[in-house]
């Protein structure tokens, strides 16, 4: 278990535009996904399902962010727009990591959110403990129904993140963490 705990105390986001070649190989890529959904999952309602972005895919799904963006506001800079048609094309693989909310089930919707949650980190986690980098990033297109439409999203679902996946091109520098002390207080009565 000690090897566990080392992955967690060393794990650290990639920046989504230092992520290469190559991505996990299609055996490394199933078990990822399958440990991935090993989450707390109260009243076993697997509230989350996964979408891969791959190739030439991820390119027309920032095209078309960017044709959504210029539609909604034609003055939008062209630099705005270029970052959303490329978000997407850095990694070699991203992971729509998507919330599938049962609203007829007495487990609450926020319980159901973090399982799905717990999937992305869970991607996190593997990726590193796989030798690859990996990032977790929303965004607008995150929150939009019409790309949630573009999707293929239910209406009782929502993307809780896209989780970008590939070899860092960079060493990362761990940034500032927070200090147990401040935030740790034991409760009495």
């Amino acid at each position: 278990m000690s090897n566990a705990l080392s992955l967690l105390q060393q794990r650290r986001s990639v920046p989504s535009r230092q992520l290469g070649e190559p991505a996990p190989d299609e055996a490394t890529l199933h078990a990822l996904l399958e440990a991935a959904i090993r989450v707390p999952d109260h009243g076993k309602l697997v509230p989350y399902r996964l979408i891969l972005l791959r190739g030439d895919a991820k390119l027309r799904f920032g095209e078309r962010l960017a044709a959504m963006a210029i539609e909604r506001n034609p003055d939008l800079p062209e630099s705005n727009c270029e970052k959303d048609r490329l978000r997407y094309t850095f990694a070699p693989l991203v992971v729509a990591v998507v919330a599938r909310i049962d609203g007829n089930s007495k487990v609450p919707a926020i319980e159901q959110n973090l399982s799905a949650g717990c999937v992305a980190y869970n991607l996190l986690l593997g990726a590193y403990a796989q030798g690859f980098g990996a990032n977790w990033l929303t965004g607008w297109a995150a929150y939009d129904r019409e790309v949630g439409g573009m999707l293929g999203l239910a209406e009782n679902e929502h993307v809780t993140g896209f989780v970008h996946i590939g070899t860092p091109q960079i060493d990362v520098p761990d940034r500032d963490r927070p200090v147990l002390a401040d935030l740790l207080s034991t409760w009495t009565p």
